[in-house]
């Protein structure tokens, strides 16, 4: 059994997931990682919180960077750059329902790794996992960078 002491007058409360989330950015923005970790957060934050009154480009982003991350092994920094390529022709973006599921690992998970080797390691897992939530667009989202990247599938 264990003990739950969130809402204890002796107990802080437990950080929310946007302050966790908060508190990985200021780790990933100063990162000395020239592939730009920081966006693999930002593109598995938006994919898992995402909800039905976020923009269609939030979520098409996050599912793109994901892909380029999880699937074809590309860093951030490749990834901020596809997004802005995309940025650049296209306005009109699919909608794309949000799975129930969001992935095992959530940020709060990404904090508690130690910072460095296993952090980062934990950000990719993080990746993957919400990736993989959304299995049900992930030919939608290769064809998209296939069709606007060039990306083969």
């Amino acid at each position: 059994m264990t003990l739950d002491l969130r809402n204890s007058p002796t107990c802080p409360k437990a950080a929310s997931e946007q302050e966790q989330y908060d508190e990985l950015a200021y780790y990933t923005l100063a990162h000395s990682d020239p592939g730009f970790i920081h966006q693999n957060i930002v593109d598995a934050f938006a994919a898992q919180t995402a909800t039905e009154a976020d923009k269609p480009i939030k979520i098409a982003f996050a599912l793109v960077g994901l892909y380029l991350c999880s699937v074809k092994g590309r860093t951030g920094r490749q990834a901020q750059l596809a997004h802005m390529r995309l940025a650049k022709y296209e306005k009109d973006w699919p909608r794309f329902a949000p799975p129930a599921d969001r992935g095992a690992i959530r940020v709060g998970d990404v904090i508690a790794a130690a910072p460095g080797v296993d952090r980062d390691a934990m950000i990719r897992q993080w990746c993957e996992s919400v990736w993989a939530a959304w299995s049900h667009i992930h030919a939608q989202i290769a064809d998209l960078c296939q069709e606007k990247l060039g990306i083969a599938r």
